[in-house]
């Protein structure tokens, strides 16, 4: 239906003048509409942002964010999971293998609308929900995992507006029984809406990772990323550059496909660290389309090797835990 002349003036913000029993609203200025405005803006920045609570049992919880949907996040955060349940500061690497303290993770898909860990993690099924009426993670290759995509069918869309989301990321958050974890592991969705600014506020962040390919539309939105987090005072602690390099199996020529050292160069920029590269390698694919990611289907290859390596400098750079 068109909006007619009469609709757009209703629309416009009124003050209220005068105060006698006659007194009605009429249209505001530009300078009064401007003052109406700060004045609300005062009031609502006065309140304060929502007071964090930790979650229970949680020592420390990673997100893995992207500006840019298609860099291959999802496959990163999933890889990482799994490579951070193996390693831990004091890990090492003997004879090709590595070893170290089995760290408890979970991992967190808090991409409603396009939620992949499911098959990633070859898990189908709705959780058991416990006495207390909280949700059971699902949990395989030691992974507990919870995602919108237990809840709904694969092929269903969910079609729902900001205030859903949130109420179901709330959930996520809240409502499930994640026991005892060292990592929560946090699968952002794409960009730096409603869900990033709601979880960054609403629980304490250890730290953030960001991940992008070298190409130069991907580091425009991941930059935007980084300086995201940056405002709500959580700590980046590095970029993944990910898809760096296509190796050709025959010959073994390499094709920088999305660029060369972008991520790099954004880094630099912000002064962060690069936590490592991923090849753009079709069994890293393969291995995830599975539901058998690459840490765990294929653990002595350079793929796995270099997750792990990642891994290993985001435990560098978190804060010890509390207690």
């Amino acid at each position: 239906m068109a909006v007619t002349r009469a609709g757009l003036r209703a629309l416009r913000p009124r003050v209220f003048l005068g105060g006698g029993p006659g007194w009605c609203p009429r249209p505001a200025s530009s300078n009064t509409s401007d003052e109406f405005l700060k004045e609300k803006r005062a009031q609502i920045m006065s309140r304060g942002l929502p007071k964090q609570k930790p979650i229970e049992g949680v020592k420390q919880v990673l997100v893995l964010a992207s500006g840019k949907g298609g860099v291959g996040k999802s496959t990163t955060a999933v890889n990482i999971a799994l490579a951070l349940a193996a390693n831990d500061s004091g890990v090492e690497q003997r004879g090709g293998r590595w070893c170290g303290e089995t760290k408890s993770v979970g991992l967190l898909d808090a991409d409603v609308y396009g939620p992949s860990i499911p098959r990633m993690m070859n898990l189908k099924g709705n959780p058991e929900l416990t006495s207390q009426n909280l949700m059971r993670p699902l949990k395989n290759y030691g992974i507990e995992c919870m995602s919108m995509g237990f809840l709904v069918e694969e092929t269903a869309p969910v079609v729902w507006r900001g205030l859903m989301v949130m109420s179901a990321i709330e959930k996520l958050l809240r409502q499930v029984e994640w026991g005892q974890l060292d990592y929560l592991v946090i699968d952002m969705p794409p960009g730096t809406g409603d869900v990033q600014l709601s979880v960054s506020q609403n629980i304490p962040i250890a730290g953030a990772v960001i991940v992008s390919t070298p190409q130069d539309i991907a580091l425009l939105d991941a930059r935007k990323g980084a300086e995201m987090f940056r405002k709500v005072h959580v700590p980046v602690l590095g970029l993944v550059q990910n898809m760096s390099v296509f190796q050709c199996p025959k010959c073994k020529h390499e094709t920088h496909i999305f660029g060369t050292d972008g991520v790099r160069d954004l880094a630099k920029t912000l002064g962060l660290d690069v936590l490592g590269d991923i090849p753009l390698d079709v069994n890293i694919r393969k291995t995830c389309d599975t539901g058998q990611p690459i840490v765990v289907s294929q653990p002595q290859s350079d793929m796995a090797k270099a997750y792990l390596q990642i891994a290993m400098e985001i435990i560098r750079r978190l804060p010890t835990p509390p207690g």
